[in-house]
């Protein structure tokens, strides 16, 4: 049994006939990263923001107990007042 493969070595190049060659730039763009998820990288970006601002009050609310803070109703659902 031969396991080297040096009977498939010199074989001729198969060419479709029914599928036509493709272009350098088709097959480049095979190969071209894409987002599967559009619009999902601005989503994150969005999430981080409100959650850096939320983070950010709350701090403000523990350091500073004179802060008034209103939660805004898409970004925080808390207030300022602790006990």
């Amino acid at each position: 049994m031969k396991t080297d493969y040096s009977d498939l070595l010199y074989l001729p190049h198969h060419v479709s006939d029914t599928h036509p060659r493709l272009t350098m730039e088709q097959r480049a763009a095979q190969f071209m990263p894409f987002a599967a998820l559009t619009g999902f990288g601005d989503s994150i970006v969005e999430t981080a923001d409100r959650t850096i601002t939320a983070v950010l009050e709350d701090e403000k609310c523990r350091f500073n107990p004179e802060h008034e803070f209103e939660p805004d109703s898409e970004t925080d659902f808390r207030d300022c007042d602790r006990e």
